[in-house]
């Protein structure tokens, strides 16, 4: 029987235990994406609770192309310094550091009017009301080659791996969404046009790091977007699949957060059955993310599917030592450090740290 504390290995690399830190955003860099104090202070409180592995928060990979205020930055060899620090931090702690690396195109309301802001069509986002400028292949080349030389900072910088983040209504995403990809070029129409970008992505990715079994390279992405004009499980399936036999190493299962439980038929690890199916076919390991709030519960799919680990999001924000009092106290009952509300409940106030 696996049990969600004992360890494990991903690819090359050892995890003392099946939990991920899945990534979020704080909005504390300094204005240029630099690292300061209090964001080394927030990964050294998540490697001291005992998680296994840190999904760094997603972090930009154009200096030009800044989606969110004071995120993460990783778009030249300045930041090498900066991600050697939270790997040393994590390592010292047991734990593994992998950064999630992004381009935002038009999921944003940052800086609008002042940047040029690309999609893969000028279709208005239904989230931000922006219409982005239609990209050309020679913008596409570009942050497919942005993406492969942030991964390589972070091989540079010390770290476990990267996840490419494709979920969440970001530009990879978008290019999946026959409402978002009007085009007509080999990057639009077909099913394999709309995921060619993402497989380029992860091409050019491996194409700077190798296959170092010490460095691992994975995707986060939609099970679904859950809007009838959206990408489905049938793009996320496609998607994971033409990843796998390239060799990615994991798949995190997320979803838009659009889902209503009549989608996802489950009230806590709600991407479950999405996530099962995926796992069936992939030789890539399987991250399940989104409301994973009991051990019982996930230990149940370890051990019923090929669903291999889990990742926590907003409670390690507001409880970073939520893995070590699960770990001395299965039934233990997570609650915000600042508010005390318990988060096994459908409404987290708590604002502080977020």
């Amino acid at each position: 029987m696996k049990k969600i504390f004992e360890e494990s290995n991903l690819s090359g690399i050892t995890l003392k235990n099946r939990f991920f830190r899945s990534a979020t955003y704080e909005k504390m860099a300094n204005e240029d994406g630099h690292l300061n104090n209090e964001i080394i202070s927030i990964y050294k409180d998540l490697a001291k609770g005992g998680v296994g592995t840190i999904i760094g928060s997603y972090a930009y990979i154009l200096k030009e192309e800044q989606p969110s205020p004071k995120m993460m930055g990783i778009y030249d060899n300045s930041f090498i310094e900066d991600y050697k620090k939270l790997g040393y931090i994590a390592h010292s702690y047991g734990a593994k550091y992998i950064q999630q690396i992004v381009y935002g195109g038009s999921q944003t309301t940052f800086n609008i009017g002042k940047r040029i802001i690309l999609g893969p069509s000028a279709v208005e986002n239904k989230n931000t009301k922006v219409i982005p400028v239609e990209m050309t292949k020679k913008d596409i080349n570009t942050i497919v080659k942005a993406f492969g030389s942030a991964a390589k900072i972070c091989k540079e910088a010390g770290l476990d791996g990267v996840e490419i983040h494709g979920a969440h209504g970001y530009l990879l995403s978008q290019f999946l969404s026959p409402y978002y990809n009007r085009r007509t070029d080999e990057y639009g129409g077909s099913l394999e046009n709309r995921a060619r970008i993402i497989v380029e992505v992860y091409e050019e990715v491996r194409r700077q790091v190798g296959y170092d079994k010490n460095f691992v390279v994975g995707i986060k992405i939609n099970s679904s977007d859950f809007d009838i004009e959206g990408a489905t499980f049938e793009e996320c399936k496609y998607t994971c699949n033409e990843l796998d036999k390239r060799g990615i190493d994991f798949v995190e299962v997320s979803g838009a957060s659009s889902y209503k439980y009549s989608d996802v038929n489950y009230k806590e690890s709600v991407f479950r059955k999405y996530a099962v199916e995926l796992s069936k076919n992939l030789k890539s390991k399987v991250i399940l993310v989104c409301k994973n709030r009991n051990i019982n519960t996930m230990e149940e799919i370890l051990n019923n599917s090929k669903v291999e680990y889990f990742s926590i999001a907003r409670p390690l924000v507001c409880e970073p030592d939520l893995i070590n009092n699960w770990s001395s106290d299965n039934n233990y009952s997570a609650k915000c450090v600042y508010c005390g509300q318990c988060l096994s409940g459908e409404n987290l106030k708590c604002k502080i740290r977020k």
